[in-house]
């Protein structure tokens, strides 16, 4: 989907230069407004941070009673002499993974940041690779982060999509670590501090993730929040003030909330397609949601809006197909908007097909290469 356009569902409007609100179990997309636009993240490039750490515990890499030293940098770079948000962290002291995470998480301490990217990585550049390397694992293709901590850095750009990509998996992924970011407050070197979430204390069943503001960004959030079993993601920026930030933020909420229902269009394991198999013992493979999930759509209350469903992917597909395979997606536009995309698999597995099969398919696919061609030429 191309940045700068604006799903503007019943009228509504938002004062955020940059926002997308999507349902969190489908990925349903309810708003969005130059979702992707490149912009500096600020603190939110810390859900990155975060997410890198979760997965080297998953991975075995690194124990949460493992202990990190605050360095000299760590210190007077996102440290009490630093200005910024700050864990206040004692220079030369060991903290624990699991203390640090809280720091970056409730705190938004640059100092626990840049420890865990030293202790992990041997400094920021290294860990930052790791965080490209990470964001690209998961699918986020335009956003580049070049530290930790979100400090300015003009290599340094988010989309808020992708943000709310990445919300999406850290909640689905991580609920030992997720519970984190519901947390009030939390206290280091006997200093409490509050968690800067607004989100948190409007009893709108909010139960994350993180707040952001330099100069450069403006105020943005990324935040979740949960009603009647239906979890929703906000991502925002470029708000002029804390309070057009918080205000905003609920005001997607609240549409979302109110204004959609779900819609199901493929049961569990239904067949959605199928995929044209070369050389197979037959021709074609029914298609349908990894992992058989049901398809869902939310869409406005009451509304005519005509919804379309198209099955993409590459092919004919070689034989051996297995089953389960990952071949393509489903795309699903509501009105002009793309709205959702699914993975899908094949729901079969399909063998190498008798000689004369393979022959006709080899002459249909030379023809078919020969018409594509002469198409490339008009």
């Amino acid at each position: 989907m191309a940045g700068g356009k604006t799903k503007d569902e019943g009228g509504f409007q938002t004062a955020a230069p940059y926002a997308i609100l999507i349902e969190a179990e489908s990925g349903t997309v309810l708003f969005e407004k130059s979702a992707d636009t490149l912009v500096a993240p600020a603190s939110l490039a810390k859900l990155m941070t975060a997410e890198t750490v979760f997965n080297e515990i998953r991975e075995g890499n690194v124990k949460l009673d493992e202990e990190y030293v605050v360095s000299e940098h760590a210190w007077r770079k996102g440290g009490a002499p630093s200005g910024g948000s700050t864990m206040f962290a004692p220079i030369h002291s060991r903290i624990k993974v699991s203390d640090l995470l809280q720091g970056a998480i409730i705190q938004s301490g640059n100092d626990a940041c840049i420890a865990l990217a030293e202790g992990i990585a041997g400094n920021e550049e290294n860990f930052a690779r790791m965080m490209n390397a990470r964001a690209r694992e998961l699918g986020l293709t335009q956003s580049n982060f070049t530290n930790p901590t979100g400090l300015p850095d003009p290599d340094q750009r988010v989309t808020v999509r992708e943000l709310a990509r990445l919300a999406r998996h850290i909640v689905a992924t991580y609920p030992e670590f997720y519970k984190w970011y519901s947390e009030r407050d939390f206290t280091w070197n006997k200093i409490r501090q509050s968690n800067r979430n607004p989100l948190l204390a409007m009893n709108i069943g909010a139960d994350g993730l993180k707040t952001g503001f330099t100069k450069e960004s403006g105020y943005g959030l990324v935040g979740s929040a949960v009603q009647n079993n239906m979890r929703l993601i906000v991502a925002v920026n470029g708000l002029k003030t804390a309070n057009e930030r918080a205000d905003e933020a609920r005001k997607l909420l609240n549409f979302g909330f109110n204004g959609f229902e779900s819609r199901l269009l493929f049961a569990e394991g239904q067949k959605i397609g199928d995929a044209r198999v070369f050389g197979g013992e037959q021709r074609y493979v029914p298609l349908e949601a990894a992992g058989k999930i049901p398809v869902r759509i939310l869409v406005p209350k009451n509304s005519t809006e005509r919804i379309i469903a198209r099955v993409v992917y590459q092919g004919p597909l070689r034989v051996p197909v297995e089953q389960g395979a990952k071949v393509g997606t489903l795309k699903v536009w509501r009105g002009d908007n793309v709205a959702l995309e699914v993975p899908l698999q094949t729901a079969e597995s399909v063998m190498q097909g008798p000689i004369h099969r393979r022959a006709v398919d080899s002459v249909t696919e030379i023809f078919g290469g020969w018409f594509r061609a002469g198409l490339k030429k008009l």
